[in-house]
């Protein structure tokens, strides 16, 4: 595909979802992750997905839902194991109200998310290094795809600011062990089912208490 079918192909598969179409600038910015992440994946297996059209049906829509699902009032955000930027790369572009951390421990995945925030210009910071390692909190820290995910939950909810977010894109039957490992001091009243599935969902989990 061009740049153009691409940006088509996207727009396209948006509206089948019942989501609104981006903006010509922003399409653009997608094509060109889209492009930088297809070159990239025949080298890094940045995901087991490698066809363009399956990529913008399976990743870039998903990721484009949970840009807008997520609450207003997010400044700050971590992509806990962001792997390919997904879905860190598209909160930046859709949010830039939110600054972005995105958090990678694997040091050739960590490459290539640098070089995706130089070329899309985005204001997102890269954490080369253990999400788990950071001295920080977060608004919202949201994970997709993790290795071991139950025992990534309970650090990242460790990282989640009072009265912040965890974001969990997840499946039904997952659901209740990471909700158990997030623990109780999170309340989880949003899930809903990402686009073209049901059994994945987008879980927001409320920090309603300071553990204290």
């Amino acid at each position: 595909m061009d740049a153009s079918e691409r940006k088509t192909r996207l727009q396209d598969a948006l509206a089948a979802a019942g989501l609104a179409t981006l903006d010509e600038a922003t399409a653009g910015h997608f094509d060109e992750y889209l492009s930088l992440f297809v070159r990239w994946n025949s080298r890094l297996n940045l995901s087991s997905v490698r066809d363009e059209e399956a990529i913008i049906s399976r990743h870039l829509i998903e990721a484009i839902y949970v840009t807008r699902a997520l609450p207003a009032g997010i400044a700050t955000l971590l992509d806990f194991g962001s792997g390919g930027g997904l879905p860190g790369i598209p909160i930046a572009l859709c949010r830039p109200e939110i600054s972005v951390t995105l958090a990678e421990s694997q040091g050739k995945k960590a490459a290539f998310l640098q070089e995706a925030v130089r070329r899309l210009g985005i204001g997102a910071a890269v954490h080369a290094g253990r999400a788990e390692a950071l001295h920080a909190v977060f608004d919202c820290v949201i994970l997709r795809a993790v290795d071991k995910m139950p025992k990534a939950v309970a650090q990242a909810a460790r990282l989640v600011a009072p009265r912040g977010w965890l974001a969990l894109m997840t499946t039904r039957g997952d659901l209740a062990q990471l909700k158990q490992a997030a623990g109780a001091e999170f309340s989880f009243d949003r899930v809903a089912p990402l686009p073209g599935s049901v059994e994945r969902v987008l879980a927001l989990g409320r920090r309603v208490s300071s553990g204290a």
